[in-house]
């Protein structure tokens, strides 16, 4: 192998783990529940894991009476 290669090979996972680090002290510090808004950074990763909403095709179903 190529020193160069491996050295950028290195240099990438470097920037993976510096990465994963940053994420889990975001988790760190968002622990406790907090009063207001998500930050910034937590409100776009939950909408990225937000399934689609479910579309509504009619009206909800009459509640039944019963004849006296």
């Amino acid at each position: 192998m190529d020193i160069t290669k491996i050295l950028e090979e290195l240099r990438q996972e470097r920037e993976q783990i510096d990465e994963a680090i940053l994420t889990l002290e975001h988790l760190v510090q968002g622990r406790g529940r907090r009063r207001g808004r998500p930050p910034a950074w937590l409100a776009e990763i939950r909408k990225k894991n937000r399934p689609p909403a479910p579309a509504v095709k009619g009206k909800a179903p009459a509640a039944k009476t019963a004849a006296a």
